[in-house]
């Protein structure tokens, strides 16, 4: 039986960052994984969907060059099996970066499946490894409904979709979440023949009712859009049938993207006794990210379901890293921040409208139109709307939501905001220059700041002396 101090069973973005802060105290250690290594991300995640994004982009934009008086743009055209292979090169990069400095450590790397004997040992194939701190960080799948998987020779999932040589004629795609309306939207915007069909009008995680509308309407102008779910699917000339609402779509294939699954059903946990929220997932302590009833275990990443984004399954992989090899600490969570690479982006920060609204909060909303708004009347991407929320009592910048174009850099403007908890008042005697898209969050804070009824607006820079921002 091997002994090791920590024991992490997983290799991707947790496992790995987890791996950096164990290292750095112990050098007895293993990282187990079974699976391909490279981080879901680099490999069928984040990285290559936006560089299949930022193709469709590049050539959806053909549609507005004549505007600005450059001609041609409509015989341009595109090679989708180039360009996937183009997604496949860069992926493979971004696959390398990960995988390169493993070299450095990989005598502690085991290959394998990793099952529970009890709370401190684990079976990997025919070996026993006894660990004092184990952490887990065994990722998620992608989740395709049981109904639909006698159909699955015409089903695809993220796991599949960059593998292909040349993509199907025609595409359904089911799914409007983050990774749904990525997808979508690109491929559209690549000139395939697709369908986008979700249920309901929370395209990307929007909760704000004003926004969603908004958001519906104006994707379901660029493309085909059904919020009526994917209710019944079948065979027809050798086709798969997608019946959503009073629609009926036929395609070549689907693309699912209606969630992921915690990877958690073949660890053999029921050794453990463990508690269970109702997600089905084991309950852990808050911001320590251990066991409740098994401190010594750390659940973390993806396969906790609690936030399931790099930048998150980085922090928790840190935290239970940190805390495998100290005495454990409660660390504080950075603030919420979901981005969505349509195009507008859509994001949201710190607490969402149905968030406040669930906490009976006093708050005001601040508006903004991006439509004649300057910048993106220069960019030709009149296209957004964003409300951002202040507390109705202290004018604290509490959350937000929005499509806006490169609403991306606006959502970080705003988490920092939020993380440092400046009001509306502070928020405004920051610098914002001309022209820039930024300018469009100044409005929507100004607007937040005169239904806060707080007084005659001064000037929205201080006086000398005045208290600086903390």
């Amino acid at each position: 039986m091997k002994k090791v101090d920590v024991a992490i069973i997983g290799a991707g973005t947790s496992g790995l960052t987890a791996r950096k802060q164990v290292s750095k105290v112990t050098e007895n250690y293993v990282v187990i994984d079974n699976g391909p290594l490279g981080t879901t991300c680099a490999r069928v995640g984040c990285m290559p969907s936006k560089v299949m994004i930022q193709a469709g982009n590049d050539f959806y934009r053909r549609k507005s060059l004549a505007e600005m008086g450059i001609h041609g743009g409509e015989n341009l055209s595109i090679n989708l099996k180039e360009t996937w292979a183009h997604v496949r090169k860069l992926r493979d990069r971004f696959v390398r970066a990960v995988k390169n400095p493993m070299a450095g450590w990989e005598d502690k790397l085991i290959r394998g499946h990793a099952t529970f004997v009890d709370a401190n040992t684990l079976k990997v194939g025919d070996e026993e490894i006894k660990a004092d701190k184990i952490i887990i960080a065994t990722g998620s799948r992608p989740i395709i409904p049981g109904p639909w998987l006698e159909h699955k020779d015409y089903l695809i999932t993220t796991d599949e979709l960059f593998e292909l040589e040349e993509p199907p004629k025609s595409l359904a795609v089911i799914g409007t979440g983050v990774i749904g309306i990525e997808l979508g939207q690109a491929m559209h915007r690549l000139g395939m023949d697709v369908v986008n069909i979700g249920l309901g009008k929370s395209i990307g995680g929007l909760t704000d009712p004003k926004i969603q509308d908004y958001v519906v309407e104006k994707f379901q102008k660029e493309m085909p859009l059904s919020i009526e779910g994917a209710s019944q699917l079948s065979l027809e000339n050798g086709k798969l049938k997608i019946v959503s609402g009073s629609e009926t779509h036929l395609v070549d294939k689907a693309v699912v993207a209606v969630g992921r699954r915690p990877n958690l059903d073949k660890l053999n946990l029921e050794v453990l006794n463990l508690e269970y929220n109702e997600m089905k997932i084991p309950k852990i302590n808050a911001n320590i990210y251990n066991l409740v009833g098994h401190e010594h275990i750390y659940l973390v990443g993806d396969v906790n379901g609690d936030r399931p984004i790099l930048h998150e399954a980085a922090d928790e992989g840190n935290i239970a890293g940190y805390n495998a090899v100290h005495e454990p600490t409660c660390f504080r969570r950075r603030t919420p921040l979901g981005i969505t690479f349509s195009e507008p982006n859509i994001a949201t920060v710190g607490k969402r409208y149905q968030d406040l609204i669930d906490e009976k909060a006093e708050f005001v909303t601040g508006e903004v139109s991006f439509e004649g708004q300057g910048r993106s009347i220069v960019k030709l991407k009149e296209q957004g709307i964003l409300h951002i929320y202040a507390d109705k009592k202290d004018g604290k910048i509490l959350g937000a939501e929005l499509q806006a174009p490169d609403g991306e850099h606006l959502a970080h403007l705003i988490a920092w905001a939020i993380s440092l908890k400046l009001t509306v008042d502070e928020a405004l005697s920051l610098p914002f220059y001309h022209p820039v898209i930024e300018e469009g969050l100044r409005t929507a804070i100004r607007d937040a700041r005169h239904k806060l009824e707080r007084g005659p607006t001064h000037l929205e820079i201080f006086r000398c002396g005045d208290t600086p921002i903390r």
